[in-house]
């Protein structure tokens, strides 16, 4: 997990990001220390919850193992999964994530909705850590 990236859980979770004061630009991950827009001259950069839920923009699998620092469990073999790059509109961002596991290519289509959801990014006797998911809705856009 990292701090401050995500909130809440069920239906009251949410991803963090910031916006900022002088151009309205929305960032995630989130930015604590300057505007990225190379066009804005600065502003107060303020947290916001982004939107819940977003249309696939793109989405492909992952069928290798990725390198450190991703940690997986090596008593467990290897298993693939699904990526997914969502647009959220209001934002006017495009946020990438891993679908909920389980979820394949073959249940995806760009812009179907889908929303971001509590997840397990790897867990042992001692830690759990959290991270989000993208969980397709049924919802058509």
């Amino acid at each position: 997990m990292v701090d401050g990236w995500f909130t809440g859980d069920g239906d009251g979770f949410r991803l963090l990001g910031t916006r900022c004061s002088g151009c309205a630009s929305v960032f995630f991950p989130r930015e604590d220390v300057h505007c990225r827009n190379p066009g804005c001259t600065g502003g107060d950069l303020a947290e916001v919850p982004l939107s819940r839920s977003g249309r696939v923009w793109s989405y492909t699998d992952s069928q290798y193992k990725p390198p450190s620092p991703y940690v997986t469990n090596p008593e467990l073999p290897w298993e693939p999964y699904t990526l997914i790059a969502v647009e959220l509109p209001a934002e006017r961002i495009v946020v990438l994530g891993q679908a909920v596991p389980g979820t394949t290519v073959a249940d995806l289509a760009v812009g179907m909705e889908v929303e971001a959801v509590s997840g397990v990014l790897y867990e042992d006797a001692e830690t759990t850590w959290l991270t989000w998911h993208w969980r397709p809705t049924g919802v058509a856009v």
